[in-house]
């Protein structure tokens, strides 16, 4: 799958998968997503979108993983695990708190799976075969998952302590420290690989179950990755660290018109010199590894591909840092010629410079245009029917209001001034949809649509029509974010019908899956 993929009239929708219904108190790849996905066929939808599917970090954030490459034990269905005899019905009953949440319960939940996990895995290696399938798995993934299996398992020993705290040793990851941490903690290491084995067997059945409703699998990859991280640890050369693995520089962004003091993230920067050297091989691998998991992905923070804004560790706020170069046209030339192609959506989303544009035009990657902000300050510049055809249009993303929400600000706010300025643009932006303001969420989905936009994309609570109480995340908070999940009684045939019309009239169902009239 290349670029041109982008190519086609075709639309989706934003649901991690996280946000599902079920039993066991957060979504994951069970019964629930095979019906999501038989949802999105009979809504005629091209595209399911997901949030990163890594184990959760800080604030059970996506976007903060201990790994860029694994998949999150959270989202591993103990209801398949069960199926396949690894566990009994009587370890699927839970309490009420978790059967019935209607927020996502990541600690709860984590408990609650792990130890029906550990249970799994111990049944797994009774098996005849069971450690022969694990070596197999871990040989076929290659280093990153040894090196995060071990990871874990030294995390759960040090109990907890950041890699940089262990024994010099193994911070520094001399070969015979790191071979007798393996044999020491070999029961750990080998119940990490079990839970990515599973995992992975479990995404290539949903991923099949998608392919054959003609819908696919859109991902998205973080541009920095967590410092206490097994990418960190594993591969130190490639981060701009100190002799004792502490960050030298951190990422964020300078001050803007939203934040006097710019945004101080704290990531580990990458060195792109030392990355250079290497063919780029960990970005590469890292890219390879979400093309086989996903038919293409979302490339967060695009920017940061030309240029990134780097602080040093020491400094309290993002004013004291500067901008640096990436070489970014150099790595995307090698990642086609790696990759055999770019499947790539670039978030393009920020101060736009012209190298940036220059970089995402060279390749050919479609941008993101977010429809609510085409009718806020200078509006008409990024009005729907000035959008290019390689592009995608959200009605909004995980950083995002609501539409419903966005349209209705203005009722919740106290300023004055700020009130006045919410209220004309949710009226310029209804007049230009031709809304009534009845069913506002649809007609910003028929806007979208309807537009020149190759891709349109929609948040679940968008198609649904649920206000700001259910957005995903409110960027610079740290806590309550990331834990929206959809009912199941939401989801119904109505929907879906009443968006494949709206695809059908707007020619964005491909001819092979036109349904019968």
């Amino acid at each position: 799958m290349t670029a041109s993929t982008f190519s086609e009239r075709v639309s989706g929708i934003l649901l991690h998968p996280t946000s599902l219904p079920g039993p066991f108190g957060i979504g994951d790849l069970g019964p629930a997503a095979h019906r999501f996905a038989e949802f999105l066929g009979r809504a005629g939808q091209r595209y399911w979108q997901m949030l990163p599917v890594a184990p959760p970090g800080g604030g059970d954030s996506p976007y903060d993983s201990p790994s860029a490459f694994a998949g999150s034990p959270l989202l591993v269905s103990l209801e398949l695990l069960a199926r396949d005899g690894l566990l009994d019905a009587s370890d699927l009953s839970t309490p009420s708190r978790l059967s019935g949440a209607p927020r996502a319960l990541f600690e709860a939940s984590r408990r609650y799976r792990t130890k029906r996990l550990k249970k799994a895995f111990s049944r797994f290696r009774d098996r005849p075969h069971g450690r022969v399938e694990l070596e197999r798995y871990a040989e076929a993934e290659g280093s990153w998952v040894q090196d995060y299996a071990l990871f874990c398992a030294l995390k759960r020993a040090h109990a907890g302590a950041a890699w940089t705290r262990w024994a010099p040793a193994l911070a520094r990851r001399e070969p015979q420290a790191l071979e007798a941490a393996r044999r020491d903690l070999t029961h750990d290491v080998e119940f990490e690989l079990f839970v990515q084995y599973e995992f992975s067997r479990q995404w290539r059945l949903l991923r099949e179950r998608c392919a054959s409703l003609g819908v696919r699998l859109l991902g998205d990859v973080p541009m920095f990755v967590a410092h206490d991280a097994s990418d960190v640890w594993a591969n130190q050369r490639c981060f701009q660290l100190r002799e004792d693995g502490e960050r030298r520089m951190v990422a964020g962004v300078p001050p803007d018109y939203f934040s006097e003091e710019g945004q101080l993230w704290g990531n580990p920067l990458y060195d792109w010199q030392a990355l250079r050297e290497t063919g780029f091989d960990w970005w590469i691998s890292r890219l390879k590894s979400m093309l086989e998991r996903f038919d293409a992905v979302r490339l967060d923070h695009f920017i940061g591909f030309h240029r990134f804004w780097q602080v040093p560790a020491t400094s309290r706020s993002a004013r004291d840092g500067h901008f640096a170069e990436a070489p970014g046209e150099e790595f995307f030339e090698r990642a086609r010629v790696v990759l055999g192609g770019l499947p790539f959506i670039a978030e393009d989303l920020g101060i736009m410079t012209e190298g940036v544009v220059r970089l995402r035009d060279r390749f050919e990657l479609p941008g993101m245009r977010i429809l609510g902000f085409g009718f806020a300050g200078d509006w008409r510049e990024y009005q729907p029917h000035r959008y290019p055809k390689n592009c995608v249009v959200y009605t909004g993303t995980h950083d995002n209001d609501t539409a419903v929400g966005w349209l209705t600000a203005y009722q919740r706010e106290t300023l004055v001034e700020r009130k006045r300025a919410l209220a004309a643009e949710s009226a310029r932006a209804l007049r230009y949809a031709g809304s009534d303001g009845r069913e506002p969420h649809w007609d910003m989905i028929r806007l979208a649509l309807s537009s020149v936009a190759n891709t349109a994309i929609f948040p679940i609570q968008d198609l649904l029509g649920q206000g700001t109480e259910h957005r995903m995340n409110v960027p610079g908070t740290a806590s309550g974010n990331w834990r929206y999940r959809v009912s199941a009684a939401a989801l119904t045939p109505e929907i879906a019908d009443r968006m494949a019309e709206l695809c059908e009239r707007y020619e964005r169902i491909p001819a092979g899956l036109r349904r019968e009239t």
